[in-house]
């Protein structure tokens, strides 16, 4: 079908790059590029979470519950400290405790930072800094695509797509990792294209080492772009050395890394006695997505995971797979987008970042079907592709504008239909976007489904619990940010992996919601009142509540 304009070559970056800096100093190499264009990029990309959270007066979700009610403990003054407990796998056996044991810092640090801004802890103020880095996505991807075709309409294209992000939009601005990973996937993405202009700028290997830490401290799955990044330096050794790869790429990035991730290894280190927490190594021998929160963590060994047998192993993962393919095609893909961003990559398939964002993908997909098939098909895969985003909304216009090039050399279609496409697939997302975000945050309402945790806990009070008495709910982070209470999480295992926690915890109390009855415990609550040592107190809410009798 032929080549695109400014084809796949390496001439192809020659022109300025717009990096974020210079796009806030006002620079660029074209009129119609400029400050004002990339300035109304970033506000209509402010806007539209800024719309969305009068919506979203709560985190909504557990993730986000989690990094905001760490982003509290740091702007407290309690440091990375946790009065609850959202799952056992780092075989904590006391409250309060070390946190982010699982789940990376870097949104509670980022939440903190509005906090300490405002010098309030509510969500308003965690989600300052999350509303200004979304922000900067449209604008970072337009100067992203510019690199690639040199048309403004094209870049701008580009930008459009990330402020209408479809399956993204209702995340962007809530305590998460999606807006940190956009930003720094769209930033590692800019300065790699430098680094095919000049490989041998050791400051730009020593910046993608950064924002591979940065990746790191924002999630587990952050560390897989430390490797991406030697790869990528063993591609461009070439241009450094005629006969052996230059040490020093590999050096200065692995230095970058550090310089963010070692603050915390020591920490670990220090806590746990290896650099890695060890809830998350745990994970790789789960059996099912509820081991998750299995009591006690011991349970759970190569040796049970292999004893369940092959067939079930495959099993789980072909459901993986199955689920991923689809998080790829509408979430990654934007529905629309995946066939032109498959164009895209077609198109461009010599150019070394659309190589390497399509062997991270499919590292991302190995890693969170096989390694990780629970975690991903319930969302990791979802979450950690966030980074390569702004390379999927650079790809899906250029995508476009390859087939419209390659029909117009048939004698099919004009200039004017080229507009015509690529303003309709803007249009497209725009619409998609806004059904989307009233599915999640209207239709199906905004926040998982979670009892009354302040009635809940009046009740408590009225039934005699004391104030540093421990409760078990379902979402133990929220239960805390709606109470101040301690909580941990309701552990996977039946009747008595309950008793064995409530003993160890010190948490009499169970808070047991429908969306919490698993089939260990489904005749509990069907059945309150016949068993001994759960002492049943009444319904609020549609939780019924439980006092604990472990002697």
């Amino acid at each position: 079908m032929g080549d695109p304009p400014a084809a796949h070559s390496e001439r192809s970056c020659k022109p300025p790059l717009i990096p974020i800096l210079s796009i806030v100093a006002g620079q660029s190499p074209n009129p119609l590029m400029n400050f004002r264009t990339y300035f109304f990029l970033f506000l209509f990309g402010l806007a539209v979470p800024v719309i969305i959270a009068q919506f979203q007066p709560i985190p909504g979700y557990l993730d986000s519950d989690y990094y905001y009610a760490g982003g509290i403990q740091l702007a407290t003054g309690k440091g990375f400290t946790e009065p609850y407990l959202w799952n056992f796998l780092d075989g904590t056996t006391s409250l309060p405790h070390p946190s982010h044991s699982y789940w990376m810092p870097l949104a509670s640090i980022v939440s903190a930072l509005g906090m300490w801004l405002t010098g309030q802890t509510t969500f308003a103020s965690a989600r300052l800094f999350f509303f200004l880095i979304a922000a900067f996505v449209p604008p970072l991807t337009a100067a992203l695509a510019y690199t690639f075709s040199q048309k403004n309409d094209i870049a701008i294209a580009s930008g459009m797509l990330a402020i209408f992000s479809v399956y993204h939009a209702p995340f962007v601005g809530v305590t998460d990792n999606f807006s940190l990973f956009m930003l720094f996937g769209g930033l590692y993405f800019i300065i790699a294209t430098q680094l095919m202009q000049d490989p041998t700028r050791m400051r730009n290997w020593l910046l993608l080492g950064v924002l591979s830490g940065l990746m790191a401290l924002s999630r587990s799955d952050g560390l897989l772009w430390l490797p991406l990044t030697f790869l990528f330096a063993l591609w461009r050794a070439k241009k450094i050395s005629s006969f052996l790869p230059h040490p020093s790429p590999f050096i200065f990035a692995l230095l970058g890394f550090l310089l963010i991730m070692s603050p915390w290894y020591i920490r670990n280190l220090n806590l746990y006695g290896t650099p890695m927490a060890p809830g998350g190594s745990r994970a790789l021998w789960l059996e099912n997505y509820d081991q998750t929160f299995v009591y006690p963590p011991t349970l759970i060994t190569k040796e049970s995971f292999l004893a369940q047998g092959w067939d079930k192993i495959l099993d789980d993962r072909l459901w993986a797979m199955n689920m991923n393919l689809q998080s790829g095609f509408a979430a990654h893909g934007g529905i629309i987008l995946f066939p032109f961003i498959v164009a895209g990559i077609i198109y461009y398939r010599k150019d070394d970042r659309v190589k390497l964002v399509t062997i991270a993908w499919l590292i991302l997909f190995f890693v969170m079907t096989f390694l990780f098939p629970f975690a991903g098909a319930r969302g990791a895969f979802f979450h950690a592709g966030a980074a390569l985003q702004p390379m999927w909304w650079t790809l899906a216009p250029l995508g476009l504008e390859s087939i419209l090039v390659s029909l117009r050399k048939r004698g099919w279609g004009n200039d004017q239909n080229r507009v015509v496409f690529r303003s309709a697939l803007v249009m497209v997302a725009m619409i998609l976007t806004v059904y989307v975000v009233y599915l999640r945050v209207f239709t199906l309402g905004w926040g998982e489904i979670d009892a009354d945790y302040k009635a809940v806990d009046q009740f408590l009070v009225e039934h005699g619990i004391e104030e540093q008495d421990i409760v078990m709910a379902r979402n133990a982070p929220g239960y805390y940010l709606n109470t101040g209470r301690s909580a941990i999480s309701i552990p996977y295992g039946g009747e008595t992996a309950l008793l064995q926690a409530a003993q160890e915890f010190e948490a009499y109390y169970l808070v047991l919601e429908p969306e919490a009855v698993l089939d260990p415990i489904k005749d509990l609550f069907q059945n309150p009142d016949s068993r001994n040592k759960f002492v049943y107190l009444g319904d609020v809410d549609g939780a019924r509540i439980y006092k604990l009798e472990t002697k």
